[in-house]
């Protein structure tokens, strides 16, 4: 049953990993049982036959009971150690679990019937007690709802009475899978990774009313080998030992949804902080503790948490935070109340090996993580549609904590450059999605799933922070309880009067909440007119958008503020709006004003704000791709970039330009624009480090799939060198900053030598900044058959982590011969690899689709393939593929003239 985990001779940790609700974060646990406990196993009465031919009346839960506390045991018979003389075919060796659980309840409306999720478990037997009697309430059928609602139904002889107490006792066996549908065992050895992962519900692991407004405390016993060390949500109560077993004990929980429900055992060990109270413990493999690979995210956890008390005036609400590095986890990290869970690479940094990039994005994670434990933890929506209450808020918020901890990485600035614009190009489809979608439209597990893109991350406004008081208001109020949109507008409403705001703040943000997209303002300086339309890539003249009350006003010029329902007068050559960012949405200019501004950014662009610099670029391209300015205007908005010394305007710039390229590489516009990049983007020698941080990263990212680099030069010649001196005595020279780039060039540059030790050392290495440098690299070769072993590969666990394949299969759609074997892989396997991250893979794969039979063929795959949570990202394709071809269509010939006068200067 479980073949992959026989281990001869090593040492395999195996890994249960358990997602949220129904949801796409994961919970995480480790867990490994085998024993019978008497005292948990009374003589059993007659089973309970199941059935599923009667359908319950809703997707949701009926509020007739609600859950107080859980007890909740389970045994797992499963070896931590897999020897010569246990494996897999042994009696002793399964992955099949049991357990029970008795939740306490209060009903509050009268019903004969209980309804609660269960998904892939035999409950064998339901017992309802009445705690106000000691009186056993009979159960006349139980009946099982999996294909419909993931209901279990259980029908009762009599009915149970408003405000009554009782209990519901229930015993079930379940599995640990090998996919990412269900809880899942990964496994690992002494560096050779090999995983087996899936991903569902609480419900996969024990019946529970899983919706995040059921919320309840939890109270669990965890039965597991005594040389293992278990975790969960609450610190240790009690460990017995009996014979070879331990039976852990916890605290109870807070009052929590289920969603935030976790567990591990493992023999991880952990690096200790000190934050007082609190006890912060960082988990790791232990070679990787060793290292000290966990140093950093030990010493920023208590730093960041430090900063949120202060900043919501409220402390921490547990005695303990564990946080556990994992070898297979999707997503990057889930905020389990008490033990977080992370991707390897997302919380080890090894100094000297690990990128810049690397330690900003472990810093990113973890302050997302814990600002969850306020917002989402502490308060939780109602429901999944209100999501952005938790995942909106995390992703602002955490830019403040980062850059109190690490204040060079200047995260606000970021934070605009890499989401907010990525939020903007997603909202300019028709095919996007509110912010707060309706209720009704959320209700099955995919519903859930697809809204965690980054609509629901990065959709904010950057001025927010002046709101940060009431929002803690917000939080106080409500701890321990469930919120909405509404209940956040109150609050925040209460700060619009203070800072004396005309504003109907409820009225506003559910303008911008409940309707898709965002408006261009457009700005006449001429004629002083002032006007907005909601901004579509393709004709927005059906829009049924409506932005009502004030937008962000605030203009730089010789005027500072201006009201949107006045004209406008200015004593000045030019006019800049939404400075520095704080308002979503987008600025149009009169053709004056644009040549003024340009005018400025070649002449001192220091009088332009940064972050209006990124605006300006990402502005003027999209609002190019909306036909609304001229392509040209667009393409000169970056003639200021050769004097720009900061990282910022630079990605905006290659973001932008990777459109065109992706339109025009497969057509005679290819050969000027190629020069153009080359131009415009490697003008400094490969050492120069004037521009921040990973700019040449980035740079050559843009550039190496132009191809660029593969021309004979003196700088091609330098990466090469570096690799082969690596390849040569296995002394890795190149700086971590660079590695990501160089590696990628060498293999592309190189053929099946290059690959085939850039593969090895794949296989060998176990830092995760290194695999990530590596598996990218082997995707940039320009080998055809290569390509096609490197995809066969990420069908292989053994070889690629499940949780990798989508990735991969992305970044191999990068190159023109790529995209057509990754999109017919896609079409073969979608099965397998759409449990890895199906919107990734959708996005990746058709962003270069701009001709009538790609079209064809993507309207075909979404007809005939089951798409689950993937189907708004594949509609969102379609609309972006008929976007495309018109704009190819109408824009070819004038891109082709200006890179051919621009390369010929």
């Amino acid at each position: 049953m479980a073949k992959d985990t026989h281990i001869s001779k090593a040492i395999a940790i195996a890994f249960v990993v358990l997602t949220i609700s129904a949801i796409a974060g994961l919970i995480t646990m480790i867990i490994l049982y085998k024993a019978q406990i008497s005292a948990m196993n009374p003589t059993p009465p007659p089973t309970v036959p199941s059935t599923t031919t009667v359908l319950p009346p809703t997707m949701r839960l009926p509020r007739s009971v609600i859950p107080e506390s859980y007890e909740v045991f389970l045994r797992f018979p499963f070896y931590t150690k897999i020897l010569e003389v246990v494996n897999v075919t042994s009696p002793n060796q399964t992955t099949n679990f049991s357990g029970n659980t008795t939740i306490h309840f209060q009903c509050v409306q009268r019903t004969s019937t209980i309804y609660i999720h269960s998904m892939e478990l035999e409950v064998s037997e339901a017992k309802v007690f009445n705690r106000n009697t000691d009186g056993e309430i009979q159960v006349s059928s139980m009946s099982s709802h999996e294909d419909h609602s993931e209901f279990l139904v259980i029908e009762l002889n009599e009915a149970l009475e408003s405000g009554g107490n009782y209990s519901l006792s229930l015993v079930f066996v379940g599995e640990l899978y090998h996919n990412f549908d269900g809880a899942y065992i990964s496994s690992y050895t002494e560096g050779v990774p090999s995983h087996e992962g899936d991903k569902s519900a609480d419900r996969n692991v024990f019946p529970c009313f899983d919706e995040p407004e059921m919320k309840a405390v939890f109270n669990v016993t965890i039965i597991h080998r005594r040389q293992t060390t278990a975790l969960a949500n609450a610190p240790v109560d009690k460990i017995q030992l009996i014979d070879d077993w331990k039976y852990t004990r916890f605290h109870s929980t807070p009052k929590m949804s289920t969603y935030l429900f976790a567990f591990a055992v493992s023999e991880f060990e952990a690096t200790a902080s000190s934050y007082e109270p609190v006890v912060i413990k960082t988990y790791a493999r232990p070679e990787a503790v060793a290292a000290g690979h966990t140093k950093y995210a030990a010493e920023i956890t208590g730093k960041i948490l430090s900063f949120y008390e202060n900043l919501f005036e409220i402390k921490y609400m547990q005695q303990k935070l564990d946080q556990i590095a994992l070898p297979d986890l999707s997503p990057a990290a889930m905020e389990n109340w008490g033990l977080i869970t992370y991707q390897e690479g997302a919380l080890l940094y090894e100094e000297g090996a690990s990128s810049s990039l690397q330690k900003e994005s472990i810093a990113t994670i973890i302050a997302h993580e814990l600002a969850h434990q306020w917002f989402g933890n502490l308060v939780t929506m109602k429901w999944w549609n209100q999501l952005f209450l938790k995942e909106g808020f995390a992703t602002y918020i955490s830019c403040f904590a980062v850059d109190h901890v690490e204040p060079s990485f200047n995260m606000k600035d970021s934070f605009f450059a890499s989401e907010l614009q990525a939020a903007f190009e997603v909202d300019s489809l028709t095919s996007s999605h509110p912010l707060v979608p309706p209720e009704e439209d959320i209700q099955r597990t995919y519903d859930i799933i697809s809204l965690y893109d980054i609509i629901t991350y990065s959709k904010v406004e950057l001025n927010m922070v002046h709101f940060i008081t009431y929002c803690s208001m917000y939080l106080r109020d409500l701890s321990y309880a469930n919120g909405d949109q509404n209940d956040l507008w109150h609050y925040m409403q209460k700060g619009a009067d203070a800072n004396n705001r005309q504003v109907d703040v409820a009225k506003f943000m559910d303008s911008w909440t409940k309707q898709i997209g965002y408006p261009v303002i457009t700005i006449n300086t001429t004629s002083g007119e002032i006007s907005q339309k909601h901004f579509l890539f393709n004709d927005s003249s059906q829009s049924r958008f409506v932005q009502k009350g004030p937008l962000p006003k605030e203009v730089l010029s010789s005027r500072s503020v201006v009201l949107l329902s006045e004209t406008l007068s200015i004593n000045g050559d030019w006019l800049l709006a939404n400075v520095n960012c704080t308002g979503y949405y987008r600025v149009n200019y009169n053709p004056e004003n644009w040549e003024a501004l340009l005018t400025q950014l070649e002449t001192n662009r220091s009088l332009i704000p940064l972050m209006n610099r990124m605006q300006l670029i990402d502005d003027a391209f999209n609002l190019a791709r909306a036909k609304i300015v001229n392509v040209t205007l667009a393409l000169n908005v970056t003639r200021f970039l050769y004097n720009e010394t900061d990282f910022h305007p630079w990605d905006s710039a290659m973001r932008n330009f990777q459109y065109i390229y992706l339109m025009f590489d497969r057509t005679e516009v290819y050969g000027p624009m190629q020069v153009r990049f080359l131009k415009t983007f490697l003008p400094c020698d490969i050492q120069n480090n004037n521009l921040k941080k990973y700019y040449r990263n980035s740079a050559v990212k843009l550039s190496l799939s132009a191809d660029v680099l593969t021309e004979p030069g003196e700088e091609s010649v330098h990466v090469l060198q570096m690799f082969g001196l690596w390849m040569k005595d296995n002394t890795n020279i190149i700086h971590p900053n660079l590695r990501h780039w160089i590696y990628c060039e060498a293999v592309a540059s190189g053929g099946k030598e290059e690959w085939d030790f850039a593969w090895s050392q794949y296989q060998s290495t176990n830092d995760t900044s290194e695999k990530y440098h590596l598996r990218h690299a082997l995707s940039c070769t320009k080998k055809i058959w290569l390509l096609n072993r490197y995809l066969g590969y990420t069908l292989d666990p053994e070889k690629i982590q499940q949780v990798d394949a989508a990735e991969i299969v992305s970044s191999i759609s990068k190159s023109v011969a790529g995209q057509v074997l990754a999109w017919n892989f896609i079409r073969a396997h979608w099965d397998y690899l759409s449990h890895g991250g199906p919107a990734v893979l959708i996005h990746a794969v058709t962003s270069r689709f701009s001709t009538q039979f790609e079209l064809q063929e993507l309207e075909r795959f979404a007809a005939d393939y089951h798409l689950g949570s993937a189907e708004r990202v594949v509609q969102q394709a379609i609309e972006q593929t008929r976007v495309n071809i018109q704009w190819v269509s109408e824009h070819k010939d004038v891109l082709l003239q200006w890179f051919e006068r621009e390369t010929a200067s």
